[in-house]
Parts: structure tokens; C-alpha cells; sequence
């Protein structure tokens, strides 16, 4: 029987976009079932969250994202624009966030049409390894999920139908994670126990190898 695991993810982390490639590797060489759980940031779930926070949180954030990044020879820049439209200042979250909701609805989209994995693999670089400017123009976004076997256009329509039912399937994705037993991302759950971070990928890895994850009989060797 293969194992699974669940990977509540967001849109605006660095950190999800940094484990993303050793993720793709697990799963593409071993026998391993992934169930990808978009979740909205922290500043859509808790606004007054960089309120609260160190004065340094930030500042620290931005550097050691950039330092992971060079760490693990991965492409990197910031999105622009930044999939949450916030006062970099004040800290102020808009109250309209076209970007994050869209993204986050978008990945729902391709969960429910078991392509949640490839959003998360064609989309993710397209925001996070610098060669774009303007992800959200152009033909940009619809090119990378073609690239995932996926229609923007149908899933637009899909969205804009009825946006609360992709709402509701995003809040059950953050109750789930929180019953997990963390807030931050990404955070991976196996067999009920969480692991956050990406530096936490290779303790999941272990834990699971503790299971019997087993190799694919067609994957890599």
C-alpha cells in the first residue's frame, strides 16, 4: 500500500517554493500518495499577524529566505508584483487581495482536477525564480498552467461561478491544519504528525522511510 502524506501550502511563502523541488523529487521517485492543501497566508488568515511581530521578523525573513535559496542553488527573486498587496512600511494588508485569492482558488481548482501537484510545480517558479516581471499578465499564468495540463480559462469560469465553493474547501484545508498542530507553512502531515518548513523535508523523508516508503518500481533510480 503506498503512503501519503498532505501539504498545506501558500501562494506567498518563499519557503514552500524552496522545498518544492525535493517534494517533486519524493514523489516522483518513491511510492508516496501527496494531497496538496492550498491555504491562504498569514495575512489573509490573520491580518494584524505582522502587527504583532518582532521589528526585526522581516528583515530577517528576507534574508534568510534569499540564503536558503543560494544554499540550495535554487533560482530566486521576491514576486512581482507580491501576491499580497501590502504597505511594506506599516505593514498594512489591503483590504482587497486580488492576487492571493485568485492564486489560492486557482490551486484549489487544480486539486479537485487531481493537478494539484503540477499547479504547484509550473505556478510556483513562474511567481518565485525571477524570470518574469508581471506574472499576472499576459499570457504568462495561462502558459504555465497549460504546462500542468490545465485550462485558465475554464478555471476562471469555474471560479468565478461559484467562489464560495472553492472558499469553503480552502477553509477546511486551514482547519485541517491547524488540528495538524501548526499555523506556518509549508507544513507537511504524516500519519497525523506535522512537520514544518522546508528544513523539515528530509525529517518527513525519514519518517516515512520508518513506514516502508518503498521506491517506484517505475520511477528513477
Amino acid at each position: 500500500m503506498s503512503l501519503s502524506f498532505d501539504l498545506f501550502w501558500s501562494f506567498r511563502s518563499p519557503y514552500c517554493y524552496l522545498a518544492l523541488p525535493r517534494i517533486l523529487q519524493i514523489h516522483k521517485k518513491y511510492d508516496v500518495e501527496l494531497k496538496v492543501r492550498p491555504v491562504y497566508p498569514m495575512a489573509v488568515r490573520s491580518p494584524d499577524f505582522f502587527k504583532r511581530v518582532h521589528p526585526s521578523y522581516r528583515r530577517y525573513h528576507l534574508m534568510d529566505s534569499q540564503r536558503v535559496a543560494e544554499y540550495l542553488d535554487i533560482p530566486y527573486r521576491r514576486p512581482i508584483p507580491d501576491p499580497i498587496i501590502q504597505d511594506m512600511e506599516t505593514n498594512e494588508i489591503a483590504a482587497e487581495q486580488p492576487h492571493i485569492y485568485r492564486l489560492t482558488r486557482l490551486g484549489m481548482a487544480a486539486v479537485l482536477a487531481g493537478r494539484g501537484l503540477a499547479f504547484l510545480e509550473h505556478v510556483s517558479p513562474l511567481l518565485w525564480d525571477g524570470r518574469v516581471e508581471g506574472w499576472d499578465q499576459g499570457t504568462h499564468l495561462a502558459e504555465a498552467l497549460a504546462r500542468a495540463d490545465l485550462d485558465l480559462t475554464a478555471l476562471d469560469r469555474d471560479i468565478t461561478a461559484d467562489p464560495a465553493r472553492y472558499d469553503a474547501l480552502i477553509e477546511q484545508n486551514q482547519d485541517a491544519h491547524t488540528q495538524a498542530g501548526h499555523w506556518g507553512v509549508p507544513t507537511t502531515v504524516f500519519n497525523g504528525e506535522p512537520f514544518f518548513g522546508q528544513d523539515r523535508i528530509e525529517l518527513l523523508f525519514w519518517r516515512m522511510r520508518q513506514h516502508g516508503l518503498r521506491k517506484r518500481e517505475d520511477g528513477p533510480t
